[in-house]
């Protein structure tokens, strides 16, 4: 079992973008059940009620005046991570569908020298053929066409980062928290593991990833990795490891 001083190192960071059906919670559950981590609502300039659910219910809140947008957001979470010096900082969705039980065994997995820990649903499990999944198969073999390294869930989106990744997004990076932003960073030499996880159903509200929206989702992030990448400048991070293995 972890110490609390240890525990204390990750912020879990919550985008929330119109989640007022599920916000509460989401963010009761934590701190009711996971006292132990700290936690930042990240509001994404919600039209509902989720900004003032969050000022009525005392939680912690950093409420944008806009919509920015997924990268945006989770940006301005890792720039609070950043600056109130957090080791980790893990993408937590707003809308039930993440699992705070499988928080520690990511950490677990970190303290192994990783820089990013995938939740994976397919560590132990087959995908379907459902559409979706096609996708993420596609997506998949994309990645480890350009990369050489296998990501069995490149897209879920519970993933864990570690100081210097934390920094990376605060810093550097204006790209959203996503499969080709994963693949970039295996680029750049990152450390990637996957832990197996369950993701529960949406709680309440409706995805936005409604099927021609999710089927343009992939199609834009295949053409991501195998063309578009091939056109960023190696990060700062890149140009920090090369400097230290010179």
């Amino acid at each position: 079992m972890w110490r609390k001083d240890e525990m204390n190192k990750v912020l879990i960071v919550i985008p929330a973008y119109n989640e007022e059906a599920n916000i509460e919670n989401v963010v009761r559950e934590l701190e009711d059940k996971y006292p132990q981590f700290d936690y930042i609502v990240v509001n994404d300039g919600s039209r509902d009620r989720t900004a003032v659910i969050c000022r009525e219910q005392g939680f912690n809140l950093l409420d944008l005046p806009v919509n920015l947008g997924l990268a945006g957001c989770f940006q301005a979470g890792m720039k609070y991570a950043y600056h109130k010096g957090y080791e980790y900082a893990i993408q937590f969705d707003g809308d039930g569908q993440h699992r705070p039980e499988f928080i520690e065994p990511m950490m677990k997995k970190m303290e192994e020298g990783y820089e990013i820990v995938i939740g994976s649903r397919f560590v132990n499990a087959k995908k379907d053929w459902s559409m979706r999944m096609v996708g993420s198969r596609f997506i998949e073999m994309a990645i480890r066409l350009t990369t050489g390294v296998t990501v069995n869930d490149p897209t879920s989106g519970m993933r864990m980062f570690n100081r210097e990744m934390i920094k990376e997004f605060a810093l550097n990076l204006n790209y959203g928290p996503e499969p080709d932003t994963v693949s970039y960073l295996l680029k750049q030499g990152a450390k990637i593991a996957e832990v197996p996880v369950h993701i529960a159903e949406r709680a309440g509200g409706e995805s936005y990833l409604k099927p021609m929206v999710a089927a343009r989702y992939m199609a834009r992030m295949l053409l991501s990795i195998l063309l578009i990448q091939n056109f960023r400048n190696s990060s700062a991070m890149r140009r920090d490891r090369q400097k230290k293995a010179m």
